[in-house]
């Protein structure tokens, strides 16, 4: 009888045992089921982003890269131009060695969108900016704005007036803007007239991060645009300051062609950074297709050498 009992609750214990296993390892299973959905489901997430422009520790408007939540024109703009604002709620968004050029207590009114141009509504304090900020903060929101792709153009206005003046400065601001209006501009020139505007991009770097800057020059010179681009970058200038070019200085532009919607630019061998496997480094080509970018109306860039194409490149990819 004993001998019986014994062998029932050791039954009895083992049972209880086992349940209790069951009980603890089933939630576990449901647990580990639920977080390898939630990592698929992160995985197979989209993550959207877009081009801003910021100071850099240097005072330059740098491209930088940010992720964006919007999806219709209007929230876009709004919410890049929020990253913008100093102490703004995108502030956490903004990359390392950037920093924001609005004026802390600046508002955005409104933002509407039509056929490619954004009207945008700020309140007065958008104005309280040191002088030698003021249009450099207007070069940053019309960048900024314009890297959205639908856009365009954009006017400015401050509590429903369109801003057409900076008041520190003086400077008289066209009523409708766009990325002629230049940025990170230099001067270079003797006379008046014959002035030609090109705007160049450059690298620059913090800690172990690249990133390209835009440098408006206004210069007498009437040459193409892209053979003042290519002079740009392989200048010993450019090595006197802060701002980086990779494109060898021995590079030539040997011919253009400039068709419906493509650019064809034909080079010496000094453009490769390997001339046994023909290899551009992809800094050189940002460099060049960036620039050209802002300064021809064309989609496609095409690079030759000795009548063979190297590359092909579609302008929007590179952005």
């Amino acid at each position: 009888m004993l001998k019986k009992k014994m062998i029932r609750k050791i039954i009895i214990s083992s049972s209880a045992l086992f349940a209790l296993l069951m009980i603890y390892l089933i939630p576990n299973n449901q647990n580990e089921k639920l977080n390898v959905d939630q990592k698929l489901e992160y995985v197979d997430l989209e993550v959207t982003t877009n081009n801003i422009f910021l100071l850099d520790n240097y005072n330059y408007l740098g491209k930088a890269e940010v992720v964006i939540n919007s999806t219709t024109v209007e929230e876009k703009v709004k919410e890049l131009v929020e990253i913008l604002i100093n102490g703004g709620t995108g502030e956490n968004k903004i990359p390392n060695g950037f920093k924001s050029i609005l004026p802390s207590e600046t508002k955005i009114l409104s933002v509407k969108y039509e056929d490619n141009l954004i009207k945008i509504d700020f309140s007065k304090d958008l104005l309280n900016i040191t002088k030698d900020l003021e249009e450099k903060m207007i070069e940053a929101i019309i960048y900024t704005i314009t890297s959205v792709d639908e856009v365009d153009k954009i006017i400015i206005y401050v509590e429903g007036d369109i801003l057409t003046k900076l008041p520190q400065t003086g400077i008289n601001l066209p009523s409708t803007l766009d990325r002629n209006f230049g940025i990170n501009k230099t001067y270079d020139f003797t006379k008046t007239n014959d002035i030609n505007q090109v705007t160049v991009y450059y690298l620059n770097k913090h800690n172990d991060n690249y990133y390209y800057v835009p440098v408006t020059k206004y210069l007498n010179d009437n040459r193409d645009k892209i053979k003042i681009i290519i002079d740009e970058l392989t200048s010993t200038n450019t090595y006197n300051t802060n701002l980086l070019s990779y494109l060898n200085s021995n590079t030539e532009l040997l011919a253009i062609e400039e068709q419906p919607d493509i650019l064809e630019l034909t080079f010496n061998s000094y453009i490769f950074s390997d001339i046994e496997t023909k290899d551009i480094l992809e800094e050189v080509i940002y460099t060049i297709c960036l620039s050209i970018k802002d300064n021809y109306n064309v989609s496609e860039v095409v690079i030759k050498n000795e009548n063979e194409e190297i590359l092909k490149t579609v302008l929007k990819e590179i952005e």
